[in-house]
């Protein structure tokens, strides 16, 4: 995940909290610009002892040290007003020891005392998100709990109101980026969900709220839009972004995909590489508002598609998707056309096994099929295989046999009398061949 540790670690120990926390403790309003403010006072530590014990451990410059202090003062005083911020610090000490899983366990701790605290929401959506990027048996529950603090920490900005002693361009900022983690989270556990309306929504805001572009969003969001049924075109400006942030490999990979559903989208790539130079001149993240990549007509119905696809080839000269658009099309003339040239004649074909047995198996033979795993093929041996020559289940089979029927909807072939051909089209022989030993007399 590309989002900088370093801006959390500012979210959570800016010097906006650091000032507040010393000067509520001391009974002191928060400083604006080095002078007082003349707003209320927050809450006052008035027992000297607890006092010097929290400005002992606010003041250790160890991270490690300060979190034993601080530790040791909640312990001491588990009722102080300060209680809220002495865990916001702690918290922020561990994460600067490098202790991940104790600044998570503060985190909860904070929300117990104040379950709409930014800093401890935006510091679990964004973890338990990273962690679930990591995929693993835990992926799912993780990107539930990254949702969930996100969700909650949106909620919370609605409420939030300005500190006391910080800025606007303090607090516009910490609104940001916090806003853009808990976007980010429940959008990218959405897109995992392929709930992409919702993906799309939050990812989009998530990016625009971010002082520097980002591909932990920015390729997210693009896969959003253009896995979404219907493609959102703002997807092609948007991975053309991520990949400009991409290193090495990853680069040229993501201009691929991008490359390949603007094929799809568009009909072919012709454009392609003015919407490449256009994004990568614009300083902008977001596209502009006139941006627009035009869809390609719809393709003609079915029936249609097979009338023409007869009267341009030959049935003997289709392959196997070919027959299968031909004869589950609904085109009943364009069918019989096929069926009477191809039925009980000697096909060689390849394909995926999907289930394999000694007499029976099935198999995907067009690419769209293929993709899905789905059988559309049912082979029936002429003689049943021996186990060394039972194909393994995802491997690509040549074979040959009679077309014997088939049902157009959901489509299968049946073909029977199969025989199975190596990778040049010969038979493979049933039983091995018979090696014989010649023997020679002794002189």
């Amino acid at each position: 995940m590309k989002k900088s540790l370093v801006v959390m670690l500012l979210v959570l120990t800016s010097a906006v909290l650091v000032q507040q926390s010393l000067a509520q403790a001391a009974g002191q309003a928060a400083p604006v610009g080095g002078q007082q403010s003349a707003q209320s006072k927050g809450p006052e530590i008035k027992d000297p002892a607890e006092y010097n014990a929290y400005i002992n451990a606010f003041n250790q410059q160890n991270p490690a040290q300060k979190a034993q202090a601080l530790e040791a003062f909640l312990q001491t005083y588990p009722n102080s007003v300060m209680k809220e911020q002495a865990l916001e610090i702690l918290m922020a000490a561990y994460q600067q020891a490098g202790d991940s899983q104790k600044a998570l366990d503060t985190a909860v701790r904070v929300l117990q005392v104040n379950p709409n605290n930014i800093r401890a929401l935006a510091l679990l959506a964004y973890t338990y998100r990273a962690m679930g990027m990591q995929g693993g048996p835990q992926m799912q529950a993780n990107l539930a709990k990254a949702q969930q603090y996100g969700q909650q920490g949106l909620q919370a900005l609605q409420n939030m109101k300005k500190p006391d002693g910080m800025s606007d361009a303090d607090f516009t900022k910490l609104h940001n980026e916090t806003g853009s983690i808990f976007d980010g989270a429940v959008g990218f556990a959405a897109l995992q969900a392929k709930d992409y309306a919702t993906a799309q929504k939050d990812l989009q805001e998530a990016v625009a709220d971010e002082s520097q572009p980002n591909i932990a969003d920015l390729y997210p969001l693009a896969t959003a839009d253009l896995e979404a049924k219907p493609v959102n075109p703002a997807g092609f400006w948007f991975i053309v972004k991520a990949a400009n942030l991409a290193e090495g490999a990853a680069q040229q990979q993501i201009l691929t995909y991008g490359k390949n559903k603007y094929i799809h989208y568009h009909g072919s790539d012709e454009g392609w590489d003015n919407v490449v130079n256009q994004v990568k001149a614009s300083p902008s993240v977001m596209p502009p508002q006139d941006f627009n990549v035009a869809a390609a007509p719809p393709p003609p119905p079915l029936t249609q598609q097979a009338a023409d696809l007869v009267a341009k080839k030959g049935p003997t000269k289709m392959d196997f998707g070919e027959w299968q658009l031909v004869l589950s099309s609904g085109n009943q003339q364009a069918a019989d056309t096929v069926w009477n040239a191809i039925k009980d004649k000697i096909a060689p074909l390849g394909a995926q096994v999907i289930t394999a047995s000694a007499t029976k198996i099935t198999l995907a033979g067009s690419s769209d099929d293929i993709t899905t795993n789905t059988p559309d093929i049912t082979l029936t041996m002429d003689k049943p295989l021996p186990t060394r020559l039972i194909p393994q289940v995802g491997k690509l089979m040549y074979f040959k046999g009679a077309v014997s029927s088939y049902t157009p909807n959901p489509f299968m072939m049946n073909i029977t009398d199969g025989v199975l051909l190596d990778a040049n089209g010969k038979v493979v022989p049933i039983t091995p061949p018979v090696h014989h030993t010649t023997t020679h007399k002794s002189q």
